[in-house]
């Protein structure tokens, strides 16, 4: 007899979703059928144990694991991406599996418009010409006579050419243009000798330029572009308006995709396993439209006011949105489909905008190197800069850059997931009751800030490593990253192994205990002598200290939340003076901005792309001799930490 598939409901809590599935369908992917986010960091793979939920009625066919604790298990949790449907299901999603309250990074500087002709970035003394990629010319045409019989799109070019300076042989139209070219004329003027009067949408296309769209009268002042950062966990969009520069409005969203994984690599995988590349393009560009149908809204705008829009974001990401082959991206010789992609129409790729509307995507310099971070090098200026600066974009992933105007070095570090939580038994992202601030006193007891100041049920990475620095300052962990028990009551024995308690179970959100396990300490020493071993082996390859460093910029969600003395002792950065260190908030979308507003900008943008040296970090036998040395705390060199050392070995002269 054929096995007869059957088909059941299982309906998730709180969001009071119900969705029919197949009988052996995993729950977490019911949840993502059902539009419902559960925290799958790893994507699903079983390794990183947050997809914890509860089944609340009917049972479910479950493998043993060791990521659920008695107690969990005893208080029916399952991991979602084991569990598989057996019958109908009643699922509660926990708090701590959920996105709530989330902390996303906007943008860290005013927009006040053009001032002298000029766009302005985040740091003071960074300006772009004001100059869109897309911009509406008014034109008054002088009508044809008997004398004067140039055709209308001759007539056009020649009113522009004049108006502008783009020579004539440079611009070009659609033939949907030219159809509607007339009668757009006849419209702006119909009396002998009266100039025709007529507005001209242009669109910058590398050496070219089009007419997109031709209006009747006077409509420079109606001119809007949108400027997106496509981040791999949270996807941020500015209304701008192309003539004055200013921004209208912001909105953002979590990434739609992070239910495919948290990680983009693992987001590769899934689509290259499955066959589901459209599922993840269609995904990103449902949460465009998502934010682009709100700001329209909120500022009594429609579709067709969007006339441009520029998109930064990592290299997966852009092939993600563009439904590129990401493939090769995650293997050797990790080659990208393109680095420079041309100047697309965002209609066709389902982006509800203006149909003749282009989109402009920032330039990658590598499949680890991408837009997100030449736009971000641009939008400070580096390329502009005498000092030798270091650029660090610290988010899901972390990238680097070193160099000034002469050079610019750059490297992706393999940090991992620990700074999102994953790898960390209560790690949880920056989002309602995560602690992002702590501090132990000299008597052992902590003092901590918690996001959206409710009850806490996980630390997020800013906390993380603060509370690893707190660890080391109070003697609680060694030089290895050990504890040392005996040291404070916080320390204790499990079956595990020693942790350090955090938070004790009646003053958390979840009822269990908020703990740092030594695998925890273990994990993020990893992870942050990911990124110090970067930056040292890029100095190392230029011949250059880390005192001559003379402006530090931290660039992204995560970094922007930094503790930056904490991160020192730690050993994540190298130790330098602190007045050199600048937060720059997300740069990839200041620089998506100001390729929007400035020709000038994007040509800068093409022009760091093109003059970024990338090195491969795998491949360098000097970045594994670096990584291993810096898996102490703060360094297994004391030279490299000076005042690291002389403030720890002060306060436990036993340190060494």
């Amino acid at each position: 007899m054929p096995k007869v598939n059957h088909s059941y409901k299982v309906h998730f809590l709180p969001h009071d979703r119900e969705i029919t599935v197949q009988e052996d369908t995993t729950v977490l992917e019911a949840a993502h059928d059902a539009n419902v986010y559960v925290s799958s960091i790893c994507g699903g793979v079983a390794t990183c144990g947050k997809c914890k939920v509860v089944v609340e009625e009917g049972h479910v066919e479950c493998p043993p694991t060791t990521l659920l604790s008695s107690e969990e298990l005893a208080n029916n949790y399952i991991l979602a991406c084991q569990a598989r449907v057996t019958g109908d299901l009643l699922i509660s999603i926990p708090p701590e599996t959920r996105i709530e309250g989330g902390k996303i990074l906007l943008s860290s500087e005013e927009t006040e418009g053009v001032t002298a002709g000029k766009v302005h970035g985040p740091l003071p003394g960074v300006e772009y010409r004001h100059e869109p990629l897309v911009r509406k010319i008014y034109l008054e045409l002088e009508p044809p006579t008997l004398d004067d019989t140039l055709p209308d799109y001759e007539r056009l070019k020649r009113a522009i050419t004049l108006k502008t300076g783009i020579p004539m042989e440079s611009l070009e139209a659609g033939l949907e243009i030219l159809k509607e070219l007339p009668s757009h004329l006849r419209q702006a003027g119909s009396r002998y000798n009266v100039p025709l009067q007529i507005t001209a949408t242009v669109a910058q296309r590398g050496v070219m330029h089009e007419v997109i769209r031709i209006e009747p009268g006077d409509t420079t002042q109606v001119d809007w572009g949108l400027a997106v950062d496509v981040g791999t966990t949270t996807i941020v969009a500015e209304l701008v308006n192309l003539a004055t520069a200013k921004v209208l409005d912001i909105e953002a969203t979590y990434n739609s995709q992070m239910k495919w994984g948290e990680d983009y690599i693992q987001r590769i995988m899934y689509a290259t396993e499955r066959n589901a590349l459209g599922d993840l393009q269609q995904s990103v560009i449902k949460d465009i439209n998502g934010l682009l149908a709100i700001l329209l809204t909120r500022n009594h705008l429609g579709p067709e006011d969007i006339t441009a829009i520029t998109c930064s974001g990592n290299t997966a990401m852009i092939h993600f949105l563009l439904e590129l082959d990401p493939t090769l991206i995650r293997k050797e010789p990790y080659i990208a489909t393109a680095n420079f992609i041309p100047p697309l129409k965002a209609h066709e790729l389902g982006i509800n905008i203006y149909k003749h509307a282009p989109l402009y995507c920032l330039p990658s310099v590598s499949a680890y190197v991408g837009g997100d971070i030449t736009g971000g090098a641009m939008a400070i200026g580096l390329e502009q800069e005498e000092l030798l600066c270091l650029f660090i974009d610290i988010g899901t992933n972390g990238e680097v850059v070193l160099g000034n105007k002469e050079w610019m070095v750059c490297c992706s570090a393999s940090a991992g997931p620990s700074f999102e939580g994953s790898g960390v038994r209560h790690g949880m992202r920056a989002a309602s009751g995560a602690i992002e601030r702590l501090d132990i006193a000299e008597d052992s007891s902590l003092n901590y800030k918690i996001i959206g100041n409710g009850t806490p049920r996980g630390i997020c990475g800013s906390g993380l490593l603060d509370t690893i620095a707190a660890l080391l300052r109070s003697g609680a962990i060694n030089k290895s990253g050990k504890l040392v028990k005996g040291h404070t009551p916080r320390v204790r024995e499990t079956e595990e192994g020693l942790e350090f308690l955090v938070v004790p179970a009646p003053q958390t959100a979840t009822g269990s205990d908020i703990v740092i396990t030594q695998a925890d300490i273990q994990n993020l020493i990893r992870s942050k002598a990911a990124i110090y071993s970067a930056v040292a082996t890029l100095l190392e390859a230029m011949h250059l200290k880390p005192s001559d460093i003379q402006r530090v910029y931290l660039a992204g969600g995560f970094g922007n939340y930094l503790d930056v003395r904490n991160t020192i002792t730690i050993g994540m950065l190298p130790e330098i003076p602190t007045d050199r260190i600048r937060f720059v908030g997300n740069s990839s979308l200041s620089g998506a901005r100001l390729s929007l507003l400035s020709q000038e900008a994007m040509t800068r943008v093409r022009d760091i792309a093109s003059k970024m040296t990338y090195f491969d970090l795998m491949s360098n036998p000097k970045y594994m001799d670096e990584f291993i040395s810096a898996n102490f705390l703060p360094h297994t060199n004391p030279d490299e930490f000076p005042a690291v050392y002389q403030e720890l070995a002060r306060r436990h002269p036993s340190f060494n």
